[in-house]
């Protein structure tokens, strides 16, 4: 398939170094944006926030190499100690606890649904809804995996099984964030093209 321009690369300008400052400046900010959706975080030991949808959403939005990075960068903040992890915690140890197969798994998932959105997957609701659930499929084979070996460990310690502590919680509010990237993304890219801002950047 064809890859295709993403939401971002429509105003991204074609002068080189103009162009990677604005890369540079797409990370920066997306990785505030996850910083800022993971502080609404409700519950224990791995709790429900908005982080999974900023993810997926910067992945889409961004493109598969600019999403990774995105989100490598908000590891790099929390691992450097800025308080942008769930509860604000941050540090070293936040990525060896209960969240840390997630947070690797969000990058995977960020590069997955964003090389599927450069293949033009963002532009029908019927292919946003599988790109999105097949990146909540990578982020939770992380999380799990790593939930699985603290089990392991530590026994009872996490609270109930590794499918309820870390998969459960979470299926009604994933329904609900994929079923919003898929109004909005297709909707989205009808503006686009209503304003011919598509064929603008394809000429450039």
């Amino acid at each position: 398939m064809i890859a295709q321009l993403t939401a971002a690369d429509l105003i991204r300008p074609s002068e080189k170094k103009l162009a990677r400052l604005y890369d540079v400046f797409l990370v920066l900010g997306g990785s505030v944006l996850i910083a800022l959706c993971t502080q609404v975080a409700i519950g224990y030991p791995v709790p429900v926030t908005g982080q999974t949808f900023a993810v997926l959403m910067a992945g889409m939005l961004l493109g598969s190499r600019r999403g990774a990075l995105c989100v490598l960068t908000y590891i790099g903040q929390g691992a450097a100690g800025l308080p942008v992890f769930a509860h604000g915690k941050a540090g070293i140890a936040a990525l060896f606890g209960p969240t840390g197969g997630y947070l690797i798994g969000f990058v995977a998932a960020a590069y997955l649904v964003g090389a599927l959105a450069e293949r033009g997957w963002d532009r029908r609701a019927g292919t946003t809804i599988l790109a999105m659930v097949l990146g909540n499929c990578v982020l939770y084979a992380g999380g799990l995996l790593w939930l699985t070996c603290l089990a392991s460990l530590f026994g009872k310690s996490l609270g109930g099984s590794v499918l309820a502590v870390g998969l459960v919680p979470f299926l009604a509010g994933d329904i609900l964030k994929i079923l919003l990237a898929a109004a909005l993304l297709p909707a989205g890219w009808k503006l686009i093209r209503h304003f011919g801002f598509e064929k603008s950047a394809q000429m450039r």
